[in-house]
């Protein structure tokens, strides 16, 4: 088969594979929950924090206690005349608390005040009367940790998912194939190699452009929320994510292809993708569990079934130099080429045996 056969091959299968996932009712269906529960999620989270930010407590002031309270934030002031009608306001429950000068106070200096509450001293209120020393910073203040894990929690879950969904859909296909032996039909017409080429690049479309959909309408999320800090942020690592699955996912997808040829029932697709599976499982958990261990993610960053994650990850923290993406990117492009070889012979010595599961070692053999 010469250049040319090869590629329309190719394109051939993979227009097959992407018309069939599209006019899958399934497919579109948990697609577009998907998409719904990510937007959702993202404006829900933005909208209580905002609401949290923008709610104030109600708090009555007396005499010069008034100018006092308008300079604090999250304090809505209720003015009263007296102190009698400030406590009266709090024992109606119409305010949180009361600050009102203390009796006998001295003209000269600052005013001294106390606050007034019902059965429990309101902590923050006190907080931000008292006065506090000046603070110097040694070092920049760190990102929040609920930042922190919700940004390694969707660079695992994106991953792990994308992965599942769409390597098992090969797998799926693979053995349908050889159950059907309608592979018999398709290797009368092209080769092994152009039919699984064709498989894995038709998913690799549809994975990369759910993942760019999935990052658009997190940053239209954001966005919506009045986070756009936060996109600004997030924008280089989700730029490396998008570079580091596009070729991560071939690599899996070459592996879930080629461990499905070794068997020929539906029944047994589990146990051969169990070792794929783990390899996809461990970086996921191992984000989310240790995102801010620097040691982990420095590790993850340069294995190849984990560094989609662990690099982009790092590039956030800004742990990462310069030449670290364009290390990690390399050493996953060559880890890609050398699997998906290995995947091909796996793949083609075992697409027409049936029966019985073949073995690992006899379809590298051949």
């Amino acid at each position: 088969m010469n250049a040319t056969s090869f590629r329309e091959s190719v394109f051939l299968v993979a227009g097959r594979e992407v018309t069939q996932r599209l006019r899958s009712k399934s497919f579109v269906i948990s697609t577009l929950i998907l998409f719904a529960i990510v937007l959702g999620s993202i404006l829900i989270t933005g909208f209580i924090s905002r609401a949290n930010a923008d709610s104030t407590a109600p708090v009555a002031g007396v005499g010069a206690a008034i100018a006092e309270l308008e300079t604090l934030p999250g304090v809505e002031v209720v003015e009263a005349a007296t102190i009698a009608e400030a406590e009266q306001l709090v024992r109606d429950e119409e305010v949180d608390a009361a600050v009102v000068p203390l009796d006998g106070a001295s003209a000269d200096g600052p005013v001294p005040f106390e606050i007034v509450a019902l059965d429990e001293a309101p902590g923050g209120l006190v907080g931000a009367l008292s006065i506090a020393p000046d603070v110097r910073l040694l070092e920049e203040p760190g990102l929040p940790f609920g930042l922190l894990y919700l940004v390694a929690f969707g660079f695992g879950i994106v991953f792990f998912l994308s992965a599942v969904t769409f390597g098992g859909t090969i797998a799926q296909s693979v053995v349908e194939e050889k159950q059907t032996r309608v592979v018999e039909i398709l290797l009368s017409s092209i080769s092994a190699r152009a039919l699984l080429a064709g498989k894995v690049v038709g998913n690799s479309i549809l994975a990369f452009g759910q993942i760019i959909a999935i990052a658009a309408l997190a940053a239209l999320g954001l966005v919506l929320t009045g986070q756009d800090v936060l996109v600004a942020d997030l924008g280089p690592a989700v730029g490396w994510f998008l570079g580091f699955f596009a070729i991560g996912f071939v690599l899996l997808a070459a592996m879930y292809a080629a461990s499905a040829s070794l068997v020929s029932r539906m029944e047994d697709v589990g146990s051969v993708l169990t070792p794929v599976t783990y390899l996809v499982m461990i970086p996921y958990f191992l984000v989310i569990f240790l995102f801010d261990n620097a040691l982990v993610l420095t590790i993850m960053s340069y294995v190849p079934f984990s560094a989609p994650v662990g690099m982009p990850m790092r590039i956030f923290l800004d742990q990462a130099a310069w030449w670290e993406p364009i290390l990690s990117l390399v050493v996953l492009a060559v880890s890609t080429v050398i699997i998906v070889m290995l995947g091909a012979r796996v793949y083609q010595n075992s697409l027409l045996r049936t029966g019985s599961r073949v073995k690992l070692g006899e379809a590298l053999k051949g």
